[in-house]
C-alpha cells in the first residue's frame, strides 16, 4: 500500500481531488486531499509567504504518514510540492508533477510564463483591489481549465474557486539541487490543456528532467475530465501497477 499527498492548484483546493481519491482507494492505497492553509474549504486569511507556508504544511503532512509518500502537485501545486521537498525530502519517495509548474533553485514561479505567454488567461485574471490576490472570470473558467470535461463538472468548479494570493508569483524559489533535487520526479503532462500548454509543459520538463513523461490526452484537469485515466497515470508512474 501507498500513500498519495494530493496537493491542489491555483484558486482550487483539495475538493477537485474528489474523483480521484476513490480510486486510488478501491487500488488499495491511501489517498489524502488536503486544502492548503487559506484555499479551498478552509478560504480565509492567506499566509504571507504562501509557498514557505505551503510547503511546510504539505511536509509536515508528509512527515507524520507511516512511510514516504508520493507527492501530487497540480498546476500551482508543483510550486507547493518542490518547496515540501526541500523542507522534507527523506518523507517523499516520489514527486509528480500533474501539468504542473516545475521551477528551477532561484528563478521566480512565474518565470516560465515569459517562455510562453497565455494572453487569454492572463486577460481573464481579476485582481483585487490591494492586488494582494487574484480571481479568474467565471465564464472563462470552462474553457481555459475544463475543456474536455463534462459540464456539471465544470460548473461545480467554477462554484468552488477562489481567491489565490499573488505574493509568491515573482519570489525566487527556495530550493536545492541537495534537498529537493535528490527526489525522483516525474511528470503528467496534458496534451489539450489551455492554462498552461502543452508546449511549455514539455518546456518545463525539457529544462529540469524527470525520470518519466507520461501523457493524458486531456484538459487541464483530468481529475474532473477523466479521473480514471490519472488514477491508472499515478499508478503507473509511481510502479505500481
Amino acid at each position: 500500500m501507498a500513500t498519495f499527498l494530493l496537493v491542489h492548484g491555483a484558486w482550487h483546493g483539495g475538493w477537485c481531488w474528489e474523483r480521484v481519491v476513490p480510486l486510488l482507494e478501491a487500488a488499495g492505497h491511501r489517498a489524502l486531499a488536503p486544502d492548503l492553509p487559506g484555499m479551498g474549504n478552509h478560504a480565509g486569511p492567506l499566509p504571507d509567504d504562501p509557498i514557505a507556508a505551503w510547503g511546510q504544511f504539505i511536509a509536515d503532512l508528509a512527515r507524520q504518514q507511516d512511510e514516504a509518500v508520493i507527492l501530487v502537485g497540480h498546476s500551482r501545486g508543483g510550486i507547493v510540492i518542490s518547496q515540501a521537498a526541500e523542507f522534507a525530502p527523506e518523507s517523499i519517495a516520489l514527486l509528480v508533477y500533474l501539468t504542473a509548474f516545475l521551477v528551477p533553485p532561484g528563478e521566480a514561479p512565474g518565470a516560465p510564463l515569459a517562455f510562453m505567454p497565455n494572453p487569454e488567461l492572463e486577460r481573464n485574471i481579476v485582481l483585487s483591489e490591494d492586488m494582494s490576490t487574484s480571481t479568474v472570470a467565471a465564464s472563462a473558467i470552462p474553457r481555459l481549465f475544463y475543456n474536455t470535461s463534462d459540464a456539471q463538472w465544470a460548473e461545480r468548479a467554477v462554484s468552488l474557486v477562489c481567491p489565490e494570493p499573488t505574493s509568491y508569483v515573482a519570489s525566487p524559489m527556495r530550493i536545492t539541487e541537495d534537498r529537493a533535487g535528490r527526489v525522483p520526479r516525474i511528470y503528467i503532462e496534458c496534451m489539450r490543456d489551455r492554462a498552461i500548454p502543452i508546449r511549455l509543459q514539455r518546456h518545463m520538463a525539457d529544462r529540469m528532467p524527470c525520470r518519466r513523461t507520461l501523457t493524458l490526452f486531456t484538459d487541464h484537469s483530468p481529475f474532473y475530465s477523466a479521473p480514471a485515466a490519472l488514477a491508472n497515470a499515478l499508478l503507473d508512474g509511481s510502479g505500481l501497477t
